[in-house]
């Protein structure tokens, strides 16, 4: 995934999100139980306990937030320590309270007080152990990859330090197949130094999981999803069931495009497709070879970047525009401190984090955003996915701290792209960077394009947390850390590495998300709520046309139904926020399979005749 966010006040440690709510008199599965007490604490105490660790929780994460700001935007020895010291700081204090939380396992109190107490006790993405010595370690390390990621560089043949960056705009747009092969192995070469360092990391989480009762870090991922661990599976794979067919008739068709353009020596018709040619570095979104793939006269006779700069969008009027889309819907416009406090564009003079991410520093009104925004149409629908995060965040800051997240942490995602898919033809028209809405003829190249990213990444979002859910709990060695990788890549996205690697290397290091620890699932689950929250906001919008040609912009109405599931936040089971919206407690993947249909009937004919799987 591009973008991600950095959450809220606790939702800074919040890895997983809850798919439902277990009885307020019993520890949701997989929670450690509380050691005996010769006298049990009362509910009264429990209440207690909840008003501090509020309090002092909230406190720290301020700190965090502020460290953790200057470290993503400044990058030196010096933020990397800060960072690591207030994060070793908030880490222990949690862990302290998580463990002090569990006291009240068997205590009879109100499900408000149980589900706060809950949170909390699922509040950390790593759990650090007791021993500070190696609870320093751990957030020395933490900080370390996150740094090592930030810096990465690839010299090439001619002396030219390359940033990842550079090396994906040349991804982006070169047909050359020894090019594209020149940047993939190059910045996933910059990984491999990690690996030591992961392999630590790994067994000072699970020293630290297991103190507080869980197996191993993963088991601790999964139980946040307050779900049993066989049924939480079985969800994820009946959605990705649902949506497979579509996925497959999109590789058939792009490996046969591919197959031509490069020749079926290099991209065999029956194999994996070589991870470099897709226009990704991570091959995890297929958007940039559209060029490839496109169907004949589907051209819709614009191009959003060419827009921009006919217009006079600078980064910072990309910005405006995508405000302006949230205050149609009667949101109230961003704070001024946004404005001063966001960083838009990469500064000249330092190293920064130019992953694009949403922030809520102070559970108030210090929102911002942190990106390197290059004028595309991509990007300007980048940063709508990102206002997304913000306006999440700011609707739900009247809720008590634990509370600060969304109903479980796909949602997040899920809003910002649900915002994302009304940047469409209708859309662009009405705020006047096109003239004219293309027909409906021209509606397979769109969906063609869109599916390239959305639907091109569904197996992804499902396999990195596939792979680390293995690593932590010890079925994956570090000795097979990059053959593991890889056989999910050709498993779940019939992907393949270009040249040879060995174990030496670590691929998933060179994806974001893994040094960065955020957990993956919530990406999948995004991609598959998103769809189903914007085929409700348009019934409510009153658009009766296809839902891919829909937009939401200018409804007070839409605004409203979504407003009242913001606000919750993480109060409530994600199943009552569902409903709030969409009037059902079920994640429902019909809604993708309708906003595709027309492309899938045009992929099934492409298709015929062709040799598809792998």
């Amino acid at each position: 995934m591009k973008t991600s966010f950095q959450p809220t006040l606790i939702a800074v440690l919040v890895a997983g999100a809850l798919l439902g709510c277990q009885p307020a008199s019993k520890p949701a599965a997989d929670t450690p139980v509380a050691p005996a007490q010769a006298a049990a604490p009362t509910a009264e105490e429990a209440k207690a306990f909840v008003a501090k660790a509020s309090e002092q929780t909230r406190q720290l994460l301020l700190e965090v937030n502020r460290a953790d700001w200057i470290a993503n935007t400044y990058i030196t020895e010096d933020t990397e320590a800060l960072s690591a010291d207030y994060n070793k700081k908030l880490t222990e204090a949690v862990v302290a309270l998580a463990n002090e939380a569990a006291r009240f396992n068997d205590t009879q109190v109100d499900a408000d007080t149980r589900r706060q107490l809950d949170k909390l006790k699922l509040a950390l993405t790593l759990a650090a152990p007791k021993d500070p010595t190696k609870t320093e370690e751990l957030a020395g390390i933490v900080a370390k990859l996150n740094a090592m990621y930030g810096k990465g560089k690839y010299t090439n043949a001619a002396g030219k330090e390359m940033a990842l960056g550079e090396m994906s705009a040349v991804m982006a747009s070169s047909r050359s197949y020894d090019e594209q092969l020149e940047m993939w192995k190059g910045w996933h070469d910059t990984a491999a130094p990690m690996k030591p360092l992961y392999v630590r990391q790994v067994e000072l989480a699970n020293e630290g999981a297991k103190e507080l009762g869980y197996t191993d870090t993963g088991a601790m991922w999964r139980s946040k999803y307050d779900m049993d661990a066989d049924a939480f599976a079985a969800e994820l794979d009946k959605q990705w069931g649902a949506v497979k067919p579509l996925y497959q008739a999109l590789h058939c068709h792009v490996r046969a495009k591919l197959g031509e353009k490069y020749g079926t020596d290099k991209v065999p018709q029956d194999k994996p497709i070589p991870a470099h040619l897709l226009g990704n570095m991570w091959a995890q979104t297929w958007g940039n070879i559209y060029d490839l793939v496109a169907p004949e006269n589907s051209d819709p006779g614009y191009d959003v970047t060419k827009l921009l700069a006919d217009k006079g969008y600078d980064e910072l009027k990309m910005v405006k525009g995508a405000e302006g889309f949230f205050t149609s819907l009667g949101f109230a416009p961003l704070p001024e401190t946004f404005w001063t406090r966001s960083q838009f564009t990469k500064p000249r003079d330092r190293d920064v984090i130019c992953h694009a991410s949403a922030w809520d520093l102070d559970a108030k009104d210090d929102l911002r955003i942190k990106m390197c925004i290059e004028k595309t149409g991509e990007e300007f629908a980048v940063i709508h996915h990102e206002l997304g995060h913000n306006f999440y965040q700011r609707a739900y800051k009247h809720q008590p701290v634990f509370y600060q997240d969304s109903a479980n942490d796909g949602f997040h995602e899920a809003i910002g792209d649900t915002i994302a898919l009304s940047v469409t033809p209708k859309y662009l028209q009405q705020i006047g960077l096109l003239e004219q809405v293309p027909d409906e003829s021209k509606d397979i190249g769109l969906l063609m394009k869109m599916a390239l990213d959305k639907v091109a990444f569904l197996p992804f979002g499902l396999l990195v947390d596939q792979w680390r859910w293995q690593v932590f709990s010890g079925q994956v060695k570090p000795e097979q850390y990059n053959e593991a990788w890889w056989k999910l890549r050709e498993k779940y996205q019939g992907v393949s590495a270009p040249v040879a690697r060995s174990e030496a290397d670590f691929d998933a290091g060179a994806k974001f998300h893994v040094p960065a620890n955020t957990p993956y699932t919530r990406y999948f689950l995004a991609h598959i709520l998103q769809f189903q929250f914007h085929k409700a906001l348009c019934e409510i919008a009153k658009d009766a046309g296809p839902i891919h040609r829909c937009s939401i912009y200018n409804s007070k109405e839409a605004g409203t139904a979504l407003n009242a599931m913001l606000e919750m936040g993480a109060s409530k089971p994600w199943q009552d926020a569902l409903a709030t919206l969409t009037g059902k407690p079920d994640m429902d993947a019909s809604a993708i399979q309708a906003y595709f249909a027309p492309l899938q009937s045009y992929l099934d004919e492409q298709n015929k005749g062709r040799q598809c799987g792998w």
